[in-house]
């Protein structure tokens, strides 16, 4: 039971949780299968390089204008605004998405001016000018997207400051299914039975820019209805200086250095992908890196997204009324929650990554060699996944309490840490490993995250229920490990007797995932994990009648 005034418990947050990760099953699912759609169409080499790091522009870009501020900063304003205002903050609102609107829409047309710049940061020079040309090209076609991204997520906050969720989780539904149709005509056009920079026709090109670009159209475009079923009508307020900007724009101005920061981190390790695969022809690197990590976020944005979406509402809500101990409280059961279901999937990642790689990623132009070199990639990231979790979390609880200047100076020890490990990997790691490094800096910069986070939130906060919370990850991590060590074993059997087709990988997936996670529950259940117990729980009771 929660006291009075507290946060929500384990059960209203789970039905939340639950109810948006439906969506995001159906979104992050569909966008897994995008991913191996474009990997069987355009393989792991230099074309999807060019595009991987072309689609990643409008990204950095746009998140380096508003993404973090649309998505983190606006909630709890607008939340603060419908609260204060006699008109619920609708003109505060309509003012904010203006402003976004104009800001990015000028942001797009410079970009799209400087591509060959951007591009050239990335690591693309004219060392080999057919792949520089191509990424030139496909980014002049892709970075419209920064536009349609910021009046999506502009949207998104609004639906979200009002209690509603589902709308901003299926949207990308929407989005995947454009580009999986968009890699079906491509595949339909003529072409060089080989694809390379040079061989890639002018109706490839436009056909893999222009689809991919009108996903993210459609993605905005479908939350529209929503928002009006809300109430909320989007009218144009050019009177922006009424909009009491003054906090915004404080909050703001931290979280642009925030994203800096991380940007520089990004184009790092993308810069040392791609010089990766110029010096090691036969080593990929930029699309194997940018496959893993799409692989590592799936439970993430599944599991912790779903809660940080719930959560962050409710935190700003108990932050503007003072409500401190309740910010810690929730921001425990978040942390608790997550550690649920991440934990045993890191340690199935572990045992069973080049699996999963090459059950995926094997088909097409790419082969079983890159698929197992995409889950090895994976299987080196893994133990980075509650931390990374953890680590976003404690961002929101700052967030909530109206405070950007704290994650942005913790970030740059983040990225600092991030960036030395990369850079000394790179340079003593044999090649075939450096992507695996990679992901260990990733996953020691989440640590770092993690401590310098929850040592200051836990003085801001008086405490964050740090007993309860490290109880319950110590019982789940040795669940964890017994499920991760019986998964592996059976991967190490199958492989001795089968090898590492595609066949191999299916038995170990199936009997590993069924042999690792009952051994998982069962001890979980044995050391009476209480959140464990609250999972399962409705459905022993569904199976009782």
């Amino acid at each position: 039971m929660t006291e009075q005034g507290a946060g929500p418990d384990i059960g209203s947050v789970g039905r939340a949780g639950r109810a948006m990760a439906v969506g995001t099953i159906a979104s992050r699912g569909t966008g897994f299968v995008r991913s191996l759609v474009l990997v069987a169409v355009l393989g792991v080499q230099l074309v999807p390089d060019a595009y991987n790091a072309a689609n990643t522009l409008p990204n950095m870009v746009y998140e380096l204008l508003l993404g973090g501020i649309l998505t983190s900063v606006f909630v709890p304003l607008i939340v603060k605004s419908q609260k204060e205002d006699a008109d619920g903050g609708a003109a505060y609102t309509q003012r904010l998405l203006t402003l976004t609107v104009v800001v990015l829409g000028a942001a797009t047309v410079i970009a799209v001016v400087a591509a060959p710049l951007l591009i050239g940061l990335q690591g693309f020079d004219a060392h080999d000018r057919s792949q520089h040309d191509l990424a030139v090209t496909l980014a002049r076609l892709l970075l419209p997207e920064i536009l349609f991204y910021g009046i999506g997520a502009s949207l998104a906050a609004v639906l979200n400051s009002r209690g509603q969720f589902a709308a901003p989780m299926w949207a990308p539904v929407v989005n995947n299914l454009v580009v999986i149709v968009t890699c079906g005509l491509f595949l339909a056009l003529p072409g060089s039975g080989r694809l390379t920079p040079a061989t890639i026709t002018s109706a490839q090109v436009l056909v893999l820019g222009i689809g991919t670009t009108l996903g993210i159209v459609a993605q905005a475009a479908v939350l529209w209805p929503a928002l009006r079923r809300v109430g909320f009508r989007w009218r144009w307020r050019l009177d922006v200086g009424r909009a009491r900007l003054g906090e915004a724009a404080r909050l703001a101005g931290w979280m642009l250095a925030y994203v800096a920061i991380s940007q520089v981190g990004v184009i790092v390790i993308q810069r040392l992908a791609i010089l990766l695969h110029r010096a090691h022809p036969d080593v990929p690197g930029l699309t194997v890196l940018v496959n893993a990590s799409l692989l590592f976020m799936l439970p993430h944005g599944i599991v912790a997204v779903s809660i940080i979406t719930a959560l962050l509402p409710r935190m700003s809500r108990a932050a503007v009324d003072g409500r401190l101990a309740d910010v810690a409280r929730d921001l425990s059961l978040g942390t608790r929650l997550s550690s649920v279901i991440l934990l045993p999937v890191s340690a199935a990642f572990l045992a069973l990554g080049p699996a999963i790689g090459v059950l995926l990623y094997s088909y097409g132009r790419s082969s079983t060699t890159g698929g197992r070199d995409i889950g090895l990639a994976l299987a080196a990231g893994a133990l980075g996944l509650l931390p990374f979790a953890v680590s976003q979390m404690q961002i929101f609880a700052f967030y909530a309490l109206r405070d950007t200047r704290t994650p942005a100076l913790v970030n740059l020890a983040v990225v600092g840490v991030k960036v030395a490990i990369d850079l000394v990997l790179y340079a003593t790691l044999p090649p075939a490993n450096v992507v695996e490094g990679l992901m260990w800096g990733n996953t020691a910069s989440y640590l770092v995250a993690v401590i310098v986070s929850g040592w200051l939130l836990g003085r801001r906060l008086g405490g964050l229920d740090s007993a309860r919370v490290l109880r319950t990850v110590v019982r789940l991590s040795i669940a964890a490990v017994i499920g991760g060590l019986l998964a592996w074993a059976v991967a190490a059997g199958v492989v001795s007797r089968l090898g590492n087709g595609p066949l191999a990988a299916v038995v170990v997936l199936v009997g590993g995932s069924l042999l690792g996670g009952v051994a998982y529950l069962a001890v979980a259940l044995r050391l009476r994990v209480t959140e464990v117990q609250q999972v399962t729980g409705p459905l022993k009771a569904r199976l009782g009648r």
